[in-house]
């Protein structure tokens, strides 16, 4: 793959991607899921290039490692990625360990072209320069070139554990270092707790979540960097908003069970045309008639809805979506563009940043299209999650010098 030096611009692709379906269904998925990938690298052409991944290994991670370990000599062996000689990977594989799992994944690639790349190392406070490929796994907590934490039991959903957390690398090219943080955020238990309150009760529990990961990427511990989060927030359209929306001139049936008088199901139908079903909800069921609503224009008419990340203003800053929500996409390899039933489609997977690498993106931009916000595989099935990218370019010097760069403070 010819890449032009990195001397004037520096190539960067971020991309996130929960892969929890890749090893569900491997035969069928794997492949189709990795020749996107590999098209989204070959037009876009980075220098470096940093792959995020959330439920790495599936439901099942200790049946799936087979998988797994092909999964990752692919991606360092395929012939689409032979320019890229150096290479990091970060794999959680502490799978027996509740307190510590996250099922993150983190992989960063770098292009034979580019020269002086660094990593940070957390427990020296010093940078190193990146040479060869290597992998670790297991017990991350021990790694001192990056930093991971799950989040602490009582932000757990009736703090019951599951894979949620996060892991921050840091980098420096060109004399400009950032902060690069995988994350993966609590999702709706209940299409039905989600409907009763706007906001929901589980946009509280992620908006306390996201609020602890950028005060540990900002506290005084090291020096401040521009940063970029990216990963499956689990973000959700406001659903009693969407609900009022799509069903304007429903009439609601409220369905309750014998025993506990709970609500079970709601189901609202037009108040004319024959009393036609619109919109089904159970706690796993988001069943509207017409799910051409989420595709036209891309769904940029539910954007409204899309409010989690408002309250972040100050701290984060999100290029604008010009492509469909990310989630629940069906794992039928065969049906590429349908949802699955199960939830309200939503913008889950997401590439935000900080103020400051707001400002390195678009002072770098010269040319047209030279940044891009997308999502890969529109037409295949990649799993319910359709992977995201953000691709740009870094001019030379457009970033503040690091003085822990020079070549006297690395640690060799």
């Amino acid at each position: 793959m010819a890449v032009k030096g990195a001397t004037a611009h520096t190539g960067v692709l971020l991309v996130t991607a929960n892969v929890g379906s890749l090893f569900d269904d491997p035969e069928n998925l794997q492949k189709n899921w990795l020749r996107e990938f590999y098209k989204v690298v070959h037009a876009h052409k980075p220098h470096f290039m940093a792959l995020h991944c959330q439920e790495f290994g599936g439901k099942n991670y200790e049946a799936s490692m087979s998988h797994v370990d092909k999964f990752v000599k692919e991606l360092l062996s395929s012939d689409a990625m032979k320019d890229y000689n150096r290479a990091r990977v970060y794999l959680d594989e502490n799978f027996k360990s509740q307190e510590h799992f996250t099922a993150l994944g983190s992989f960063y690639f770098l292009h034979e072209s580019l020269k002086n790349i660094y990593q940070f190392d957390f427990k020296a406070k010093k940078y190193k320069k990146v040479t060869g490929k290597e992998i670790y796994s297991d017990t991350l907590e021990s790694t001192p070139m990056l930093e991971k934490e799950k989040f602490p039991l009582d932000y757990f959903p009736e703090c019951k554990w599951s894979r949620k957390g996060f892991i921050r690398t840091r980098w420096c090219i060109t004399d400009c270092a950032f902060d690069l943080v995988n994350i993966h955020l609590f999702h709706d238990a209940s299409n039905l707790v989600a409907w009763e309150t706007s906001p929901s009760l589980y946009s509280g529990i992620r908006h306390k979540a996201l609020g602890y990961v950028l005060d540990r990427i900002i506290d005084q511990r090291f020096e401040r960097v521009s940063y970029f989060v990216f990963g499956d927030f689990n973000f959700r359209l406001d659903a009693k908003s969407v609900v009022e929306t799509l069903c304007t001139k429903a009439t609601m049936q409220t369905i309750r069970a014998a025993d506990t008088n709970e609500v079970v199901k709601l189901i609202f139908r037009e108040s004319d045309n024959d009393r036609k079903v619109m919109l089904q909800l159970e706690k796993k069921l988001f069943d509207y008639f017409n799910q051409e609503v989420f595709r036209d224009n891309n769904g940029t008419a539910l954007l409204e809805f899309d409010k989690e990340l408002s309250v972040f203003k100050d701290k984060l800053y999100e290029l604008d979506i010009s492509f469909p929500p990310s989630y629940p996409y069906s794992e039928d390899y065969s049906q590429g563009m349908q949802y699955m039933n199960t939830r309200c489609p939503a913008w889950c997977d997401r590439i935000l940043m900080s103020h400051s690498a707001k400002e390195l993106i678009l002072k770098s931009e010269n040319e047209e299209r030279q940044v891009v916000y997308d999502h890969i595989g529109p037409n295949v099935c990649m799993g319910d999650h359709k992977p995201v990218f953000l691709s740009f370019r870094i001019a030379a010097g457009a970033g503040k010098p690091i003085a822990n760069v020079h070549k006297c403070c690395l640690v060799q």
